[in-house]
Formats: structure tokens, C-alpha cells, sequence
């Protein structure tokens, strides 16, 4: 990898924080960012921008227990609910004042197998005008085939009160269905227009050249889907009408995204991104955009230091990260991020945070500029002392605290409060 130095110089690459503590008990631990404002980036930190949220302190708090590998969270705008997901196939209604829990009914059959099931969870923005709730996850064929789906409901009260998701249906199945349990993608937001965008991934397609799934744009895979609410393709994607297009590509090029966010300042779509041995990747997600899976990646073959492709920069026909992790670097496999827009820890205001599983912290990144050319860059870890795979990340509405959904057989929604 004798290029590896030139394209760190020319992309941010920072290294995921290292030497993680042991786990310690979940009431009442308080936490504190570093206040040296290193970065934890290779080498000199002489070019690292000032930190304002260096020194925020607090308290982690237990939500609610005892949930099967959660994976998407999702408040009610208006009522403070949380919508919480779970792998295996059931969707709750979490009241985050008291902790109690209600199974909400209606919830698709899943495909729950590998990194299949019950995946991601979002709410319509004209909530509680219009109560239709969206729900990704894996379904199966009559082969056993599986593919990423899409589906809606509405959310309501049965005759006893207990909440069920009414009429729920699948509005849209990313094709081809493929014999493999792994790389669903699968995270949805809304864009400030009010179109859905989910992200899907490549499905584990292992041959790596041009005739790669994320390289076409004929298939859904490895894309960022945009659809209408009512999940048709929305009428301005950018291959509408090719021979060659799906209309429902918004972007392509991508190997395995679990995690979406809209940033309040510009509206633009930022999305998180498994690598293969690293090489995972923040980008800003252009209309039309190739983000390069597998023919342009910071990332190695798994257990080698041999580059899959080139790096993005040796390319002028594809978009490449605002930031990665380069192969070495020990990676920050991702899931779940959200841009902090709360009030009740504002020297964060404008930060993203995104989870990450195999490293086990909540990272926190400012950023500075807009579009390609954001700056982006890693401050010291959150949760970093929890031993948690951070799956999911959210803000409450009324109050400004951080949520997480920890992967875990028996797990908790947690919360991050000012001390």
C-alpha cells in the first residue's frame, strides 16, 4: 500500500479511538470529552480546529431494558414516544418519562436471519396529521431469496388502547432478491422535502470490478433509494425514464450504509458506510452521484493489507468520502448517526454523531463548510468506557438528549443528559 500516506494527505483519514476501557454498570455514570482537543488523528495535531464542545459533561441514563438487538429508534413528534425496533421482529412504544414499555402490533414477518429482521424506523414528518409509520426490513421469497423492504402503516389504538400499526404493507422490495442473510443497508430518513430515502446495501456481491451490483444502476442494490411517501420512485431521480436506470436510484456506488441523516443547516443527505477491512466512509450524498464500491475504496481485502481499488482521489468518476477510516486504522464500522440540533447541550449544536459497533463508542465529529468540501473531524469518543455496539442514535425533541439503542441480546435505550 505504498500510496496509503498520499491519499490520507489528501482526504481526512482519522483512526478510531483505541484502548477501550472495561465495561462499568449502567446507572449513573457521568462522562466528561477530553479537554485537550486532540482529535486522536495521526501525527501532529497542529492543523486540528478548536474544539467549543471539548469539555461538556454528562450523565448516562437507562431509558428502558431488556430489548433484543434494537436497531432503529424513532420519536413521535409532538407526543415524546419512542419507537424502538428489535431484530428479531417486534416494534415498541417506549414512554421515556417513566421507562414503560408497550409492544405495538401489526409488525411485517421478518427475515431474521444474519444481519436480517426487523431493521429501521421512521415517522411520517406531518405527524400526527398523517400517522403512517415506515419500517425497514429483510423478507424472504419462496426461494429463501432475501431482499431489503420498505412499509407502511398507520399507528393508532386498538379497542383495548394497546398502540398496533394498522394495515401495514410493503410499498417497496429493492431487487434482486439474493441468497444471502448479509449487507441489507436499510436506513431511512425523510428529506426536508418529504421524500423517503433508504439506503440499501450491495448484499455481500463479492466480485469486485466493474460488473460489481453497486456499479449498475439497473438494480437497487448498493443505492440510495428516494421514493414518495407512498413509496413510488420519486418523479425527480436522476436515471428516470433510462433503459439502463432504476427510477428509484438516487445514488449508487455503495458497499453496506447503516446510517442517514439530514443536517438542519444545509438539507443535504449524510450517510455512514461500512468498508470491507476498514475503509469505512462519511459521505454527502449527491444527486446522480457514483460513490465508487468497489472500484474506488480506502479500504483492504479482509485480512491483508492488499487495497481492494484504487483510492477515490485516483478517480474523477466517482464522489469520494468526506472522511474514512484508511485500511490499518482499525476502522469504525458504523450505525445510526444524527445531526445534534437540541438545546440542551449547545456547544454541540450543528456536531454529527454516529455509532460504531466493532469499536464501541459514540463519536462525536464537527463540522466545518458544506457540501464536498465539509471538514470534517473526529472528537474524543463518547460511551467509550461501555464496551456497547452503538446501533442506533437519536435526539428527543422536547428536551435535547441523545439516545442510543446498544446490539445486544439483552440491551438497553440509554440516554445522554447534562450533568
Amino acid at each position: 500500500m505504498t500510496d496509503l500516506p498520499e491519499r490520507i494527505h489528501r482526504r481526512t483519514a482519522l483512526r478510531a479511538a483505541g484502548g477501550l476501557a472495561g465495561a462499568t454498570p449502567l446507572p449513573a455514570l457521568s462522562g466528561c470529552l477530553g479537554d485537550d482537543g486532540s482529535d486522536g488523528a495521526d501525527g501532529s495535531d497542529d492543523d486540528t480546529p478548536p474544539d467549543d464542545g471539548a469539555d461538556v459533561a454528562y450523565d448516562v441514563e437507562t431509558v428502558a431494558e431488556g430489548f433484543e438487538n434494537p436497531w432503529g429508534l424513532a420519536f413521535l413528534p409532538g407526543e415524546g414516544s419512542l419507537l424502538v425496533t428489535e431484530r428479531p421482529g417486534r416494534l415498541s412504544l417506549v414512554d421515556p418519562a417513566d421507562g414503560s414499555v408497550e409492544p405495538v402490533a401489526g409488525a411485517p414477518e421478518v427475515f431474521a436471519e444474519g444481519q436480517g429482521g426487523l431493521l429501521d424506523v421512521a415517522v411520517h414528518p406531518d405527524h400526527p396529521d398523517d400517522l403512517r409509520v415506515y419500517l425497514t426490513y429483510s423478507a424472504a421469497n419462496d426461494a429463501g431469496e432475501a431482499a431489503t423492504h420498505v412499509g407502511s402503516g398507520r399507528l393508532s389504538l386498538d379497542a383495548d388502547g394497546a398502540p398496533v400499526l394498522d394495515g401495514f404493507a410493503p410499498i417497496r422490495v429493492a431487487q434482486p432478491f439474493r441468497d444471502t442473510d448479509l449487507h441489507f443497508g436499510s436506513r431511512a430518513t425523510f428529506g426536508p422535502e418529504g421524500s423517503l430515502f433508504v439506503t440499501v446495501g450491495d448484499r455481500r456481491d463479492t466480485d469486485f470490478g466493474p460488473d460489481h451490483v453497486s456499479q449498475s444502476r439497473s438494480n437497487e442494490l448498493g443505492a440510495t433509494l428516494r421514493l414518495t411517501p407512498d413509496g413510488d420512485p420519486h418523479p425527480d431521480n436522476p436515471f428516470v425514464g433510462e433503459p439502463d436506470g432504476s427510477d428509484a436510484v438516487y445514488s449508487y456506488g455503495h458497499r453496506n450504509p447503516q446510517a442517514m441523516t439530514v443536517r438542519p443547516e444545509t438539507g443535504a443527505v449524510w450517510q455512514c458506510e461500512h468498508g470491507e477491512e476498514d475503509g469505512d466512509e462519511i459521505n454527502v450524498i449527491e444527486r446522480g452521484g457514483n460513490y465508487g464500491w468497489p472500484v474506488a475504496s480506502e479500504a483492504c481485502r479482509y485480512g491483508t493489507d492488499d487495497p481492494v481499488a484504487p483510492g477515490h482521489d485516483e478517480r474523477d468518476d466517482v464522489v469520494a468520502p468526506v472522511h474514512y477510516w484508511p485500511c490499518g486504522s482499525g476502522g469504525f464500522p458504523p450505525s445510526g448517526a444524527v445531526f445534534y440540533d437540541g438545546d440542551a447541550f449547545p456547544e454541540w449544536r450543528g456536531d454529527l454523531f454516529a455509532g460504531t459497533l466493532a469499536a464501541r463508542y459514540l463519536g462525536r465529529f464537527t463540522v466545518d463548510g458544506t457540501g464536498q468540501d465539509a471538514a470534517v473531524t473526529e472528537r474524543d469518543p463518547l460511551l467509550d468506557d461501555r464496551e456497547w455496539r452503538m446501533r442506533a442514535v437519536a435526539v428527543e425533541p422536547g428536551t435535547g438528549h441523545l439516545y442510543v439503542a446498544v446490539d445486544d441480546g439483552d440491551a438497553p435505550v440509554a440516554r445522554i443528559a447534562p450533568a
